[in-house]
């Protein structure tokens, strides 16, 4: 395990897990925090062995709180960060996925980060919610876009336009939690997904990420459909393009090579 100064990095195998280490302010983040995240997650993307990758807050409180308005208050608020809050909510070319294991209070950036995640995993206990307006700000980490594209649009508009605390059950009935676990348990619910993706082809994973999400923006499906995106153009000539097939004919586990 790798200790950074505003979160811990560990890598198990294929799977990054990367905690908001801030418990002291409900995991809150700053200028400093997104510029160390954004490395984190910079080395996540650049490295070859590792697959997928899970993020998560410390303590049995917070997930995170978002922004720490009081160095924001403080006029120490710095520099931001090229790819957005903790160095996600920004960042559009990762095809690597990424899991959210929402242990407590996901609010402001907290509940961004979240949905910048491909899957989120939340314990009973968690609370999501964009109050921004209630302190004169809007959800400009992509909560006010991403969250629309989510779910249905009143539903998004009413959590946008008041603030209010949505638990983690009615987050999964509204569709932006992908399943509800017990207390303490949220990360090792990611883990689970994490685990059932590491079976499955990276390539193909990145190019099935690449082409979902490129494909909402093409005018209409047909475009979509007729589209080769560049991550699928590389699983077509890579070799667990054959791996794949051939280990389903032969009835044993495929060795997935990542090239």
């Amino acid at each position: 395990m790798s200790d950074y100064q505003y979160c811990t990095v560990a890598d198990e195998g294929r799977l990054r897990i990367v905690t908001l280490n801030r418990p002291e302010v409900m995991n809150a983040l700053h200028s400093e925090a997104h510029h160390e995240l954004e490395k984190v997650w910079d080395e996540f993307a650049a490295r070859d062995d590792l697959w997928v990758g899970i993020v998560t807050g410390a303590g049995d409180r917070a997930f995170s709180a978002g922004n720490d308005l009081k160095v924001q208050a403080a006029g120490k608020r710095g520099p931001r960060a090229r790819t957005g809050f903790a160095g996600l909510t920004h960042r559009f070319d990762l095809d690597k996925p990424l899991i959210a294991a929402v242990n407590g209070v996901a609010m402001g950036g907290g509940f961004e980060i979240a949905l910048a995640c491909d899957i989120i995993v939340a314990a009973e206990n968690a609370i999501f919610a964009l109050p921004e307006p209630r302190v004169g700000l809007i959800a400009g980490a992509g909560g006010v876009h991403r969250l629309p594209r989510m779910i249905p649009q009143k539903q998004a508009l009413g959590m946008i336009l008041t603030g209010r605390r949505v638990p983690a059950a009615e987050g999964h009935t509204l569709g932006f939690v992908n399943e509800v676990v017990p207390p303490g348990q949220a990360l090792e619910g990611a883990r689970r997904w994490a685990a059932l993706i590491l079976e499955c082809s990276p390539m193909a994973v990145r190019a099935s990420k690449q082409a979902a999400l490129r494909g909402l923006d093409a005018p209409d499906l047909g475009t979509a459909l007729e589209t080769l995106y560049p991550a699928q153009q590389a699983n077509i000539a890579s070799q667990d393009y054959i791996e794949g097939p051939r280990a389903f004919a032969e009835k044993r586990r495929p060795n997935w090579r990542n090239r």
